[in-house]
């Protein structure tokens, strides 16, 4: 039987309290339901009353507290020591007090034996009465907080369990992210290789700048924004090499929100797919903007395009746009997510996200 040992310590502690008042209370019934007493009798009854109370409650508290304590700790249960513990210290505390109580003249000693068989017949079950209904209430406290200690530490683990689970999704959608920027950049440059091989071996360079860049950040779930940034700037001009003129791209980001933290890859998404649905299907290209402000403790970023458009609910699973979703969700919960909608001639992609 698992028991908390301070908890006894502190019940035991109560019952001594408790004790005084329920002798007490008994005390008073007997007067009132008893032949007629003056008040003075009632308190010399009740002086008389505590005094056995005490001492006998007094060495239960120090002797048979200690004695469940070593009961609990060798994991012999506390209840074969409880009942003839009570026993052996009220007989003990009575015959302790009417000693006392004979010593200092209060009780005649020619009936010691008398009023000490007397005071047993009251003592001894009041004794088993609160002593076990004591012993009982410190165990079902126990079993209480037992229950509360593993509910609490079944909620931690579940918890951990659902933030390695979140992790692993996460860490299992951002490698998708590296591989798929990967391929579509080395099929620009095989486009160049042919036409421009200076050009081609120009871009091999900002790819492998781009990639170390991009490895640097890949163990970490947020980065600042400056860094994605920079990314998204090796990227454009990686795809300028083989759009052209027909790219033109603007970023417009405030100095003092270039600390707050992204997911990395997350704007480089957001650009890849306006570049590669909304810009390069058209023969004359088209403008890209990348803007960022902060609104109510949330920071929007929009990356827009002038290309047709497009419903976020028509995204196939698998798709760029819908793994960033998943790992917003994974991230941040309903605090982050993605808005599409059409302004002022541009398709925009809105990427809210809680500032941290």
């Amino acid at each position: 039987m698992t028991t908390n040992v301070a908890t006894f310590k502190h019940k035991w502690a109560f019952s001594l309290i408790w004790t005084n008042v329920a002798v007490a209370v008994v005390d008073l019934i007997v007067f009132v339901g008893g032949p007629a007493r003056t008040t003075r009798e009632l308190l010399q009854s009740l002086a008389f009353t505590f005094v056995y109370a005490n001492l006998t409650s007094i060495l239960a508290v120090l002797v048979l507290g200690w004695v469940i304590e070593r009961a609990v700790i060798r994991k012999v249960s506390p209840w074969k020591v409880v009942i003839p513990g009570v026993l052996v210290f009220t007989t003990g505390g009575c015959l302790l007090a009417q000693s006392l109580l004979a010593a200092a003249g209060f009780s005649a000693s020619h009936h010691f034996w008398r009023d000490y068989y007397y005071t047993l017949r009251f003592a001894v079950p009041l004794a088993l009465v609160f002593g076990l209904g004591a012993m009982t209430h410190a165990t079902l406290l126990a079993r209480v907080q037992v229950m509360e200690r593993e509910l609490h530490e079944k909620q931690i683990a579940e918890e951990r369990s659902r933030k390695l689970a979140a992790e692993a999704r996460l860490r299992s959608l951002e490698s998708w992210i590296h591989p798929h920027f990967l391929f579509n950049t080395l099929n620009s440059i095989s486009a160049l290789i042919a036409l421009d091989p200076a050009r081609a071996e120009q871009t091999v360079g900002r790819l492998a700048t781009l990639l170390r860049a991009s490895l640097d950040t890949s163990a970490n779930s947020l980065i600042p924004l400056h860094q994605e940034i920079a990314m998204v700037d090796s990227y454009l001009d990686i795809e300028r090499v083989r759009l052209g003129d027909n790219l033109r791209a603007r970023v417009e980001v405030p100095v003092e929100l270039r600390e707050t933290m992204v997911p990395p890859m997350s704007v480089q998404s957001l650009v890849e797919n306006a570049v590669k649905h909304g810009i390069t299907p058209q023969r004359e290209g088209g403008n890209l903007l990348i803007t960022a402000r902060a609104d109510a403790g949330s920071m929007c970023i929009e990356v827009g395009d002038t290309g047709p458009g497009f419903d976020l609910a028509d995204i196939c699973a698998g798709h760029g746009l819908d793994r960033l979703v998943q790992r917003l969700d994974a991230l941040f919960g309903d605090r982050a997510r993605l808005n599409v909608f059409r302004r002022d001639g541009y398709s925009v992609v809105e990427m809210v996200l809680p500032r941290v």
